[in-house]
């Protein structure tokens, strides 16, 4: 009996060391991907074929960004043997000291797998480096496509390409080290579309590293596929005139079609041209331009945050409509002060009549704003619960929110919750008058362009709007996301807006209105004038519009930092701008 039990447990510990083998042995050679490529790169190339990147085109089917032709240098560090460096570096023109460093930054990455030594070499310096590729060991060429920007002021709206970091790599195996993608713009938004899926060829090569031919007849190949194409919502031409009208000025322009969201300019000046960011010089130009005070790589009408100013005055002037403290028809009287507190106000220009609320967004009144605010905190019994309605009436315009919309990067604006105060002043120690500066859109309240280019659509279609979107569609695909096709509504009943139109008609077209100067009469523009004060400089100038007044087909918000009077830069620079779009969608 002992010794059968002896037997087995001998048998026992044979076939557990074997099990123990055999399971090292697979791993070994099945996942092990360091000893594959170790032992079979001797005889066998893995090319991965990478695929081109879809392009973009404009509303209008004119391409925005294309790609051409390049070529990428791979390394495989453990197959590098003895090479002239001289002879390499004179190849591509890089420098001995460029070439430790890249090559270090390789063999940090693995010594066993391939990794982009040098990034999108042209067909020249490309022909001539392969003519001496069988003297350099462990580094092969592989045919990519560099993106091309036919237009040089599309930095913010098409965005730029960026090599892959670690932590993408660990994200998403579709990368390797010294791949490329986007880092903003619409080629970081819409990244897996664009970037296609990967092929790969394996070929048989000699101790030269020349191809003999195709392993198993290609049999295992797998052809790469092509990214997707997108037609963006913008229009080029318009596009290339809004970056005209900011030249030489710190500001921003969005429009928006108000019956779909869609965006139809982007802009953000100064603007930078994403070619800049590609090919060997792409660091010290990124310094450049990252350096430069005029910050050409902040997107202002993305993440630029301003006080509304004046343009915040329509809204307030909604919620007191629903609410039912304001009465269009009543009339209110400025004498060029409101005073909210003893030997504390905020001055108007003087008018000299009473006027009613289809004059004071005419003339911008900010006495009859700010009484109007206080009448409607005093319908609530306290001031929090005022202030927790009209947070709701707010944020319902999208302020306060990035929205959701199909931009990599965006900001929400501020707008402050009741805690905020409660912490500032105290809980019960703050009321109307000690945020009376948010009646006239001061205050605590920022705002982003594309929020308020939101906001006029919002005026513009009674009460409702879709997400602003920059892609129409995407290749193959039948719909886009329905985030973008989905009515949302404000909280204000449709009733109410025809006041606020006539008032913003009055604006642009009765000769006392703040944005007369800069009227075009033929097109009906609708439009609020604001000045938005700026504790760092000179104010910044605001004009929000859209056009017509009756069936809309453009809604538009300008911001001029440092530039005054709503009316003096703003106002004249979108008007302009929407005659243009009818010019061009007349022709």
């Amino acid at each position: 009996m002992k010794d059968s039990l002896r037997k087995n447990v001998i048998a026992l510990f044979f076939v557990t060391v074997g099990i123990i083998f055999l399971i090292k042995l697979f791993y070994i050679q099945v996942l092990n991907k360091e000893y594959r490529f170790s032992a079979k790169n001797n005889v066998l190339r893995y090319d991965i074929l990478q695929p081109v990147r879809g392009l973009v085109f404009d509303r209008d089917s004119n391409i925005i960004v294309s790609n051409e032709p390049a070529f990428d240098i791979i390394v495989i560090p453990r197959e590098i043997k003895a090479i002239d460096t001289t002879v390499f570096c004179r190849s591509i023109n890089i420098s001995k000291q460029d070439f430790i460093e890249k090559l270090n930054n390789a063999i940090s990455y693995s010594k066993y797998r391939e990794s982009v030594f040098e990034k999108q070499l042209n067909a020249l310096t490309a022909a001539n480096f392969r003519e001496k590729l069988y003297q350099f060991p462990g580094f092969y060429l592989r045919k990519v496509t560099k993106r091309v920007y036919p237009h040089k002021n599309l930095g913010h709206l098409i965005g730029f390409m960026g090599e892959v970091n670690s932590k993408k790599i660990k994200e998403d195996n579709f990368y390797i080290k010294g791949d490329l993608l986007g880092v903003s713009g619409i080629e970081a938004s819409y990244e897996k579309e664009l970037r296609g899926e990967k092929g790969m060829s394996i070929r048989l090569v000699d101790v030269y590293n020349r191809t003999q031919g195709k392993f198993s007849n290609g049999e295992f190949d797998t052809l790469a596929t092509r990214g997707k194409n997108l037609i963006s919502t913008v229009n080029i031409e318009l596009q290339n005139y809004g970056n005209k009208l900011l030249e030489g000025k710190l500001g921003s322009i969005v429009a928006i079609d108000p019956n779909n969201g869609e965006i139809l300019s982007l802009i953000s000046s100064p603007n930078f041209d994403p070619e800049r960011l590609s090919g060997k010089n792409r660091s010290l130009n990124y310094k450049s331009l990252t350096n430069n005070i005029d910050k050409p790589m902040f997107n202002r009408a993305l993440l630029g945050e301003y006080p509304p100013g004046s343009t915040f005055k329509v809204i307030n002037s909604l919620i007191c409509l629903q609410e039912k403290t304001l009465n269009p028809k009543n009339y209110y009287k400025c004498d060029g002060k409101y005073f909210f507190e003893k030997n504390r106000f905020i001055k108007c220009h003087k008018h000299n009549s009473k006027i009613n609320l289809n004059d004071a967004i005419k003339y911008s009144c900010n006495p009859f704003f700010c009484e109007n605010f206080e009448n409607y905190f005093k319908k609530f019994e306290s001031s929090e619960k005022a202030y927790i309605n009209w947070f709701s009436h707010v944020s319902s315009f999208g302020l306060g929110d990035w929205m959701n919309n199909d931009f990599f990067s965006g900001r929400k604006g501020l707008l402050p919750k009741t805690d905020y105060f409660n912490n500032y002043y105290g809980k019960n120690n703050w009321n109307s008058s000690t945020i009376i500066s948010m009646s006239i859109g001061q205050g605590e309240l920022l705002i982003t362009p594309i929020q308020l280019a939101n906001v006029c659509a919002i005026i513009a279609n009674r009460g409702f709007f879709y997400t602003p979107h920059i892609i129409k569609t995407v290749e193959n695909e039948l719909t886009i996301d329905s985030n973008f096709t989905k009515k949302k509504f404000c909280s204000i009943n449709k009733e109410y807006f025809k006041y606020i139109i006539n008032g913003m008609f009055n604006v642009v077209n009765s000769k006392n209105g703040t944005a007369f100067n800069s009227n075009i009469e033929e097109f009906n523009i609708c439009g609020k004038t604001g000045t938005a004060q700026n504790p760092h400089g000179d104010d910044h100038s605001i004009y929000m519009a859209f056009a017509p007044k009756d069936n809309p087909e453009i809604a538009i918000a300008v911001f001029v930092e440092n530039a005054g009077w709503g009316s003096k830069w703003a106002a004249p620079i979108g008007n302009n701008f929407i005659q243009k779009f009818f010019e061009m969608k007349n022709k």
